[in-house]
């Protein structure tokens, strides 16, 4: 049986794009269009009048709760990419995607958000739970209404969400722990430097740096491991200040770990003649992070599929929805490492999808 999916891969092209092509909704080039459409009349494809119909019978109204992104924090774009692409395919099922976005150095805009949410009557949520003490408030208001829920990104433990999906944060801190220790050798010396001083109240963060800690524990590699917190990344001079002050105190610091996706920021900040004889490693393969790649000031970096993530979880708990198909309890996104010689490869569906909306 053809499908959608296979219509893509033939075409080398997103099911998005395929979906756009068949429902006329434009936003593809016409070239990729005149290619769709040939493929679609050699299988004599044609629209699927059950999806229609039960585009008819259902309305759904499934609500995102995400961090919001700008030029400093670019991260957060890749999942929602990911989002409009699958909101854009799920309409034909009677599911309306709306999404709402908070700060994600700010609890109360987590909370805010979620009140208004909570306003247009949600089927069903998507959440990334950044904040843990937060998110059993909203938990505990989605449970008492019955209103289903599924979390990616963040995995938080303890709670009913029908599904996870996004990357196991310890084992991707335990790999750059390898990593680290590959590129140093034995008895050395790092540092991992946090964005944030609450660093407990960030799953992801907290996970990746037990499992970067934990791989020279378990393997019993001496590795003087230091940490350094830096409340306002943001403020260029602050952080410029401080983090070369804590390396011309410690010279013996070879390897920096950041376990977050601002690891540019760091790059920016260190002097030269510090960058030069450290190895950095961090997470998430934005524009900044892969230049710094490219130009040698990062050694690795460590990339988790956002696009796919944020495009899963629409997928998946439309599917539970419209079909009651109940996903697994997590599924988990690869952890791949990057370095300058193939991180322009990752995210090939994200680059698709930019490409067809311009």
């Amino acid at each position: 049986m053809i499908t959608i999916k296979s219509i893509a891969k033939e075409a080398n092209v997103s099911e998005g794009t395929v979906d756009r092509v068949l429902h006329d909704r434009g936003g593809v080039s016409k070239k990729t269009e005149e290619r769709v459409k040939k493929i679609l009349k050699k299988h004599n494809f044609k629209v699927n009048p059950v999806a229609r119909a039960l585009a008819m019978k259902n309305k759904f109204n499934l609500l995102t709760l995400m961090p919001n992104y700008d030029r400093d924090n670019l991260f957060w774009k890749s999942p929602y990419l990911g989002i409009l692409e699958a909101s854009a395919e799920v309409k034909n099922y009677g599911v309306t995607v709306i999404n709402y976005f908070f700060d994600q150095f700010d609890s109360d805009s987590y909370l805010n958000q979620f009140e208004a949410l909570m306003d247009a009557k949600p089927s069903a949520v998507v959440i990334v739970p950044t904040f843990a003490k937060e998110t059993k408030q909203i938990v505990d208001r989605l449970e008492k209404l019955e209103i289903p829920y599924l979390f990616f990104n963040i995995d938080l433990e303890g709670f009913d969400n029908i599904s996870f999906i996004g990357q196991d944060s310890y084992m991707g801190g335990y790999v750059a722990g390898k990593l680290m220790h590959l590129s140093l050798g034995d008895q050395t010396s790092s540092l991992i430097v946090q964005s944030r001083l609450n660093v407990n109240n960030y799953y992801a963060i907290s996970k990746r740096i037990e499992g970067f800690n934990d791989y020279f524990k378990k393997n019993k590699i001496k590795n003087e491991c230091m940490t350094l917190s830096i409340d306002n990344l943001n403020d260029a001079a602050y952080t410029k200040e401080k983090i070369n002050s804590f390396l011309e105190q410690h010279d013996s610091i070879k390897g920096i770990f950041v376990p977050s996706s601002r690891i540019s920021t760091i790059v920016e900040a260190i002097k030269d003649s510090s960058l030069k004889k450290c190895q950095l490693i961090g997470f998430d393969n934005t524009e900044q992070n892969i230049q710094c790649l490219e130009n040698d000031s990062v050694s690795f970096l460590i990339s988790q599929k956002p696009f796919e993530q944020g495009y899963e979880s629409i997928r998946l708990m439309t599917d539970f929805l419209v079909k009651h198909k109940k996903p697994a309890d997590k599924i988990y996104s690869p952890i791949d490492i990057l370095t300058k010689e193939n991180a322009r490869y990752n995210e090939r569906n994200e680059r698709e999808f930019q490409h067809n909306d311009n």
